[in-house]
């Protein structure tokens, strides 16, 4: 048995106050502020490791020739308050490790804002910044906002009808929360599903008349990247690898890293992890001490959003590469149409 359900007493105390904040809101006791622009709401039921990241990036792709786009994050691990936009002079800790990814991928062809206070945050990005539709990060709890389109990401292996609330498990609010998603995907999914598999479930999500579900998976780019070049994958047999991971799930990326890599050694820290002068010096210590001479058979591996926290620590950077991923949806034509539709029509 697992220990934490020995915490569902106090699991039944947050479904108190999970279920009368949401009651407040349903019954419009406390408001929710609408926009007259498209406002996509990406997030999930659990806490963290769903892949909200790549999803939202696969949205702004879908979107960026469409309208003028605004992505909006609360900024996690900021050391600052406050409403800002993203520029080439933002630092991660101004912003956040994943509005900088964003920035990174997308520079200026995007509005890339963060703000705890999400409808101060639009209300910015709408009147002085001229946005045209707005994607909300990880707000699927944040009812302040109206959103016009919900998407709520469940994890393949950790599939939000299998869950509990907190602490006994990781759910932030109860299952019944999925009837507000518009769009459910399964992230995180094997190559292959049997139909056994997918029948089983679409059976337990049980979706109602205004919901589609799709299933999605990640797909790991074949090239390396650093500040210096580009390491294709032909190459990586022979590379030493010190993996370095502040994500919140790590099972799928050390697979794929310990399948495509010589030797591995993988140093792991908490999600959204701001590192220390000692860890950076320990992480150069290991690295040093691999099997080795040089970058051409011995490097420095980490996330795309680990690598924004990363980037400007002198004593690893010239070693530090990351991997790019992205998403694949599995009926992508009907998914995007899907969203097209809801931004245009809005």
């Amino acid at each position: 048995m697992n220990w934490r359900r020995l915490l569902l007493p106090f699991s039944a105390l947050y479904w108190i106050g999970t279920s009368v904040r949401n009651g407040l809101y349903n019954t419009g006791i406390m408001r929710s502020q609408s926009f007259n622009i498209p406002i996509i709401n990406v997030g999930n039921l659990t806490v963290g490791g769903t892949g909200k990241s790549p999803h939202i990036m696969y949205l702004i792709d879908l979107l960026k020739n469409e309208k003028l786009i605004g992505t909006l994050s609360r900024g996690y691990g900021r050391k600052t308050s406050g409403f800002l936009i993203a520029n080439y002079s933002s630092k991660v800790y101004e912003i956040g490790d994943e509005p900088m990814q964003f920035f990174q991928r997308f520079k200026n062809r995007i509005l890339i804002a963060v703000c705890e206070d999400r409808v101060f945050g639009a209300q910015k990005l709408i009147e002085h910044y001229n946005a045209e539709a707005i994607l909300l990060d990880d707000a699927y709890q944040h009812r302040a906002i109206k959103s016009g389109f919900n998407i709520m990401l469940t994890d393949f292996n950790q599939l939000y009808y299998k869950d509990f609330l907190l602490p006994a498990g990781d759910l932030r609010e109860s299952r019944s929360g999925v009837k507000r998603a518009d769009i459910i995907i399964v992230t995180k999914c094997p190559d292959q599903i049997s139909e056994e598999k997918f029948k089983e479930i679409s059976s337990k999500i049980k979706l109602r008349s205004h919901q589609q579900l799709f299933f999605s998976k990640i797909i790991y780019s074949n090239k390396l990247i650093s500040k210096l070049d580009e390491i294709e994958k032909s190459a990586w047999k022979n590379l030493n690898v010190i993996l370095v991971t502040g994500i919140a799930k790590t099972e799928g990326l050390v697979k794929f890293v310990e399948q495509n890599f010589a030797n591995v050694l993988h140093l792991e820290y908490p999600d959204h992890h701001n590192f220390s002068q000692s860890e950076i010096e320990y992480i150069y210590t290991r690295y040093e001490s691999t099997e080795g001479r040089s970058r051409f058979d011995k490097i420095i591996l980490t996330t795309e959003k680990d690598y924004m926290r990363l980037m400007e620590e002198s004593m690893i950077k010239e070693d530090l590469y990351y991997i790019p991923i992205s998403i694949d949806i599995n009926d992508k034509e009907k998914f995007n149409q899907t969203i097209l539709e809801y931004v245009k029509q809005n």
